[in-house]
């Protein structure tokens, strides 16, 4: 009994190890998304296109479609999403096609989430991956 005990006490505390150091790894990828810069990207010169862009920060990853017509964003579909509680920030790609920029502002209460989804935006225009 003494045994199994000292074995369970020993599986928690390696269990409580392993989650602060993943909140640690966690918190510290987010702090350096909040520095990261998007480029000033010119759609001008994007040739006519459907452009798979991806970005990921755990505990965030985004896959866009971008599709340019005309030196114009014309359709950003979120391929893929997965996010705490960033939904919220899926409604920048409306945003970044009216606006037909990346000079937004981040959506307030999904910011982590919303940074993302323009920086696989930004990884589409710029690295031209057809989807």
């Amino acid at each position: 009994m003494k045994k199994a005990l000292i074995i369970i006490f020993g599986s928690l505390v390696c269990l409580v190890i392993a989650i602060v150091v993943l909140v640690g790894v966690m918190q510290k990828n987010l702090e350096k998304l909040t520095t990261q810069e998007i480029g000033d990207v010119n759609i001008t010169e994007v040739p006519d296109g459907t452009y798979r862009g991806e970005y990921s920060v755990f505990p965030v990853i985004v896959k866009v479609d971008v599709t340019v017509a005309s030196g114009a964003i014309t359709e950003i579909i979120i391929v893929e999403h997965q996010n705490g509680q960033g939904g919220p920030a899926e409604v920048i790609t409306g945003q970044v096609v009216s606006g037909q920029t990346l000079d937004l502002d981040l959506i307030a209460g999904a910011t982590y989430s919303s940074k993302v989804i323009l920086l696989a935006i930004e990884n589409a225009l710029v690295e031209q991956n057809p989807s």
